[in-house]
């Protein structure tokens, strides 16, 4: 027996218990890391007195593995995994993707497109009157009717499609523990209806007083403008203080959100890291190499929840929601001395982070009582006057971090918002970072160079990080380090419009940037930017925004951000004569791409006599970095 959940039947027995109180069903391979959402729920129920077995990358052809354990005394729990399995499956061009990186061996196909509406069908065909509660990522983002892009259509709630009983969208850690209490004391979970947090399906006429009406899932198919005045609704009322019941008729029901549930306060988000997690996939996965997954995650600390930089194309603000709550330091330090403790540690804690790494305190004072701004964001197109913008109590910490016995190097690298660092007027963090938490490049998402193109992204204005950028070469070079900023770039987001794309093209030229990926806007559900990209409007102005939608032109705005591919070619001079910039074509130092008519001897010619763009001397044919990109939706 490990000291994992229960896998098997057999293992299960070996626990004293024959009929589980919960099957958890994932998407994902057995990971028993708090980084997976499976994890902490299974972890959290069993430390409730539940017992609970988990049914991980079930064969979904046939109910035999949906029988394993038999029916569940309380429910089935089903997830999709960490990420939405057809972003798991389908690039953002929806070519199928080789891999996966949450299945053993890193093998693709080991689940089903749509996995919750798979599974939940699959339960039903084998147990009709089974209770089922669905939740993570996948079902959080589906709750309302929602442009699916594999479909190129909109979808009903997934609660509709799946048929499943009641869905807990967010960090589901206070709606599982209500709905686990009120399942033990027989509560039907058709009459469960009251758990913040919670979507459930209900006759018109049971519908709760007071709630905020969308448009209704027929409106939003055939009607673009009430989709977006849904989308703008739907985010309006994600605040915990401030959030109201949202509605949506489906049909002859009406789906009824409840408000967001309350955020864990620190004592509690401490507790939830005290669980006893093995911190490694199950061993039935050693024979076929692990699950690559957990390499990113495996000694590396989530110190806070939630985002207030709250950028349209981000899942966050609807799942996580834009409220932060952080561990203590003591919390913290615990977790740091576990890892180092792990046989294969090698002295590097690889992160420090969250959603938004440098985020330890609320946006502003006034949301404890009055909630968070309805429409406004914190951070952009400029920082709100009444940010709060302290680093001292993170620095405090990482300071503690690196001291620690058997730790060589502590490193962040998730999200840093450089804006956030920017608005700081004591820059003894700034200074720290550079000396001591970056691995040679730190990843920063300024996303695009446009002003016009980040203010439909809810991005700062470039301004922000080219002085960003200026002062951390400024530190580096003080400190005679070699280190270099890796900068996350968007093509094809909506408001990009060729023009726009090359402006992005000049910028990598001119710093001496050769990507050596680049991420295409990909539109998963849920998310503002993906209203954009469907309705071709903006949810919250109603103004039309231009939207790159033909694989052609998405092609052109992805080529320009590497102009310099050989392959590239034709298609940057399409774009380049379409977007009017001829002046970019030529032999030129300022040019991007050569003429058609020259030889490839010509041009590698001009290529070697070409002088450097860049501060430092670095040619933007041979630069000194590149910038790399790699990023889960």
């Amino acid at each position: 027996m490990t000291n994992f959940l229960p896998v098997t039947m057999q293992e299960l027995l070996e626990t004293g218990v024959s009929q589980p109180d919960f099957v958890y069903i994932t998407g994902d391979a057995y990971v028993d890391h708090p980084s997976f959402g499976a994890a902490i729920i299974t972890r959290l129920l069993q430390s409730q007195g539940y017992s609970v077995a988990v049914l991980a990358q079930p064969d979904w052809h046939t109910v035999k593995d949906f029988t394993r354990f038999g029916k569940p005394r309380l429910a089935f729990l089903v997830t999709g995994g960490n990420i939405d399995s057809m972003v798991a499956h389908y690039t953002s061009a929806k070519r199928k993707r080789s891999t996966d990186m949450y299945s053993p061996g890193g093998r693709a196909g080991l689940r089903p497109d749509r996995a919750v509406i798979t599974y939940c069908r699959k339960i039903r065909e084998a147990y009709p009157d089974a209770a089922i509660a669905i939740g993570g990522l996948e079902a959080s983002l589906r709750r309302f009717a929602h442009y699916d892009y594999w479909d190129d259509t909109v979808r009903p709630s997934i609660l509709a499609d799946s048929g499943a009983d009641l869905l807990m969208y967010g960090m589901g850690e206070h709606q599982i523990t209500e709905l686990a209490q009120l399942l033990a004391e027989g509560v039907p979970i058709q009459e469960i209806t009251d758990i913040r947090g919670t979507c459930y399906l209900t006759s018109p006429e049971n519908t709760p007083w007071g709630g905020v009406q969308c448009p209704d899932y027929a409106q939003v198919c055939r009607d673009k403008k009430a989709y977006a005045k849904a989308t703008r609704q739907q985010y309006d009322q994600q605040d915990e203080i401030t959030g109201k019941t949202v509605l949506q008729r489906h049909g002859d029901k009406m789906l009824v959100q409840n408000p967001p549930a309350v955020s864990l306060t620190q004592e509690e988000l401490d507790a939830v890291y005290r669980l006893p997690y093995q911190r490694k996939p199950h061993p039935m996965y050693d024979a076929q190499g692990g699950v690559p997954g957990i390499e990113e995650v495996q000694f590396s600390i989530a110190h806070n929840r939630g985002c207030f930089g709250y950028c349209n194309f981000c899942s966050i603000a609807l799942h996580q929601g834009r409220r932060i709550t952080c561990r203590s330091e003591e919390s913290i330090l615990e977790e740091a001395k576990k890892i180092t403790e792990m046989p294969n540690f090698k002295g590097y804690i690889h992160d420090v982070g969250g959603p938004t790494a440098n985020f330890r305190l609320p946006s502003c004072k006034k949301q404890a009582k009055s909630g968070m701004c309805v429409g406004k964001k914190c951070l952009a197109p400029e920082p709100c006057k009444a940010l709060q913008v302290d680093h001292s109590e993170y620095l405090r910490i990482l300071r503690k971090l690196r001291k620690l016995p058997k730790v060589k190097r502590v490193f962040i690298r998730s999200g840093i918002r450089f804006d956030y660092v920017m608005a700081d007027e004591d820059d003894t963090f700034f200074k720290e970072l550079v000396a001591e938490h970056v691995s040679g490049q730190l990843k920063v998402a300024p996303e695009h160079v446009s002003n016009v193109v980040l203010d439909k992204m809810g991005k700062p204005h470039i301004e922000c990080y080219e002085a960003f950028q200026k002062r951390f070469y400024e530190i580096t070079k003080s400190l005679g380090k070699k280190q270099y900023l890796v900068p996350y770039l968007m093509s094809s987001h909506p408001g990009s419009t060729l023009q726009e794309a090359v402006k992005l093209s000049l910028f990598l030229r001119d710093n001496g940037m050769h990507p050596e990926q680049v991420q295409d806007f990909y539109p998963t559900p849920g998310t503002i930017s993906t209203c954009m990209y469907y309705t071709e409007l903006d949810p919250y102005t109603m103004e039309p925004v231009y939207v790159p939608k033909t694989p052609k032109e998405k092609a052109m705005q992805r080529a320009l951000l590497q102009y310099y591919l050989p392959q590239n070619r034709q298609l940057v001079l399409s774009a380049l004569k379409q977007a009017g910039r001829q002046d970019l074509i030529g032999t030129k130092p300022n040019c991007l791409v050569a003429p058609e008519q020259r030889s490839d001897s010509q041009r590698s010619h001009a290529d070697k006599n070409r002088n450097p763009h860049t501060k430092g001397g670095v040619s933007p044919r041979k630069p000194k970095h590149s910038s790399k990109k790699s990023r889960r939706s």
